[in-house]
């Protein structure tokens, strides 16, 4: 069975077509530049694929993937009926989805609803919905969201200490993102070690970064929030600050809110640490060659990952697995090095040869032989966990 899976963003539209009873990638590829000039299909198929093609709106997108994926001499597939479902990646659920969900007139609603929660994010993942519904009428279509595998967060977990009031009236909580990344890799660890029945910290490490703490296969606790802004330092956010550094820097630098939001998603993290580069492998390089900002902030970094994992092995009342994921997590030796540095006492202990070239894309554990946390590097497949949900979800 063929599951197409849809990533929309605001001017551009990712794509894979999987083979679910196998999980082998048939095509994949993204089209750019969505109403803008100069739009273009860059995909791997039977061969190497580029389109330029006008694609004022993201139904153009849409029909152009779909007939390069049926095109006789690139194509993939004889005919678009072999598609059996369309999985779309949707970046938040609120409070009224705990699981992947079926794609009807009524879901599509609550999900328009809670627009606010991921301006950036949501209207395109919505028009990509649409434009496919519009091409593909009849095939059904799943939204598997970025933040569902966090609802069973317990209240205390997820809560902020605001006037409750406020909570329930505006959704304000902690959410969490990256799920379907930590639902992917968290089942991974669970395989790799034999049971469910683990206290799993997974640490996604990327531009945008987040780390979860999974207890028996269930998220207890992660550490974005509201928006992805919470939490770790990151590429060009800013993670965890006291509150008050945001007015103060307003008046200061006489920012409105707007310029402030995009200041702290934008201007911040090891970026604006460093002022060489939100790319780890320029902050290698630049520190190497001894600028001591750029060693700044990748310890500033390191050590945030470093505080999450502690506190929670502490929230979880112990630690039986650490799991390293995404471009940072996979490849920055340096980064894994110091989140494992002094932390025999919780029972983690790295081996620095298997550390220090572990072969890439592959699952490799490289916790060292007297290491009673078992550690991995396990690289991320949302694109496949989201084909699951949608076979899962597909006949709701």
């Amino acid at each position: 069975m063929k599951v197409l899976v849809i990533n929309a963003g605001s001017s551009s539209l990712k794509f894979q077509l999987i083979e679910t009873d196998t999980e082998a990638v048939l095509a994949k590829g993204v089209c750019e530049r969505i109403g803008i000039d100069g739009s273009t299909l860059k995909a791997s198929a039977k061969s190497s694929v580029k389109i330029d093609s006008p694609m004022p709106t993201h139904r153009e997108a849409i029909k152009l993937v779909l007939d390069m994926l049926v095109d006789p001499v690139n194509g993939v597939i004889s005919s678009m009926s072999e598609i059996a479902a369309v999985g779309h990646r949707v970046l938040h659920s609120a409070e009224d989805f705990s699981d992947s969900t079926l794609i009807t007139p009524e879901t599509l609603k609550i999900i328009e609803s809670n627009v606010d929660l991921g301006p950036l994010h949501m209207p395109p993942n919505i028009i990509g919905i649409k434009a496919c519904r519009e091409v593909m009428p009849d095939v059904p279509m799943v939204a598997v969201f970025d933040t569902t595998f966090h609802s069973t967060m317990p209240d205390y977990a997820y809560m902020y200490a605001i006037d409750y009031d406020d909570y329930k009236k505006y959704k304000v909580r902690k959410y969490g993102f990256h799920g379907t990344s930590h639902a992917y890799v968290s089942g991974r660890a669970s395989a790799l070690c034999g049971t469910e029945k683990l206290k799993t910290v997974v640490c996604h490490l990327g531009n945008g970064a987040s780390v979860s703490a999974v207890k028996d296969g269930k998220c207890v606790d992660t550490s974005m929030g509201l928006t992805p802004l919470e939490g770790l330092v990151m590429g060009t956010r800013c993670g965890d600050i006291d509150p008050a550094v945001i007015e103060y820097l307003m008046a200061k630098k006489g920012y409105d809110v707007h310029q402030m939001t995009d200041y702290l998603n934008k201007k911040c993290g090891v970026l604006g640490v460093s002022g060489v580069s939100s790319d780890f492998r320029d902050l290698e390089a630049a520190f190497e060659s001894g600028n001591a900002r750029a060693k700044l902030a990748v310890d500033m970094f390191a050590y945030r990952v470093k505080k999450y994992v502690g506190s929670y092995a502490a929230a979880m009342g112990g630690l039986d697995c650490l799991v390293f994921t995404g471009g940072i997590g996979e490849h920055t030796v340096c980064v894994r090095e110091a989140v494992c540095r002094d932390m025999e006492f919780l029972g983690i202990v790295l081996d620095e040869k298997k550390n220090a070239a572990p072969p890439r894309d592959t699952e490799i554990e490289i916790g060292a032989k007297k290491s009673k946390v078992r550690i991995f590097i396990i690289p991320t497949n949302e694109e496949l966990y989201i084909a699951r949900e949608t076979l899962k979800h597909k006949d709701d």
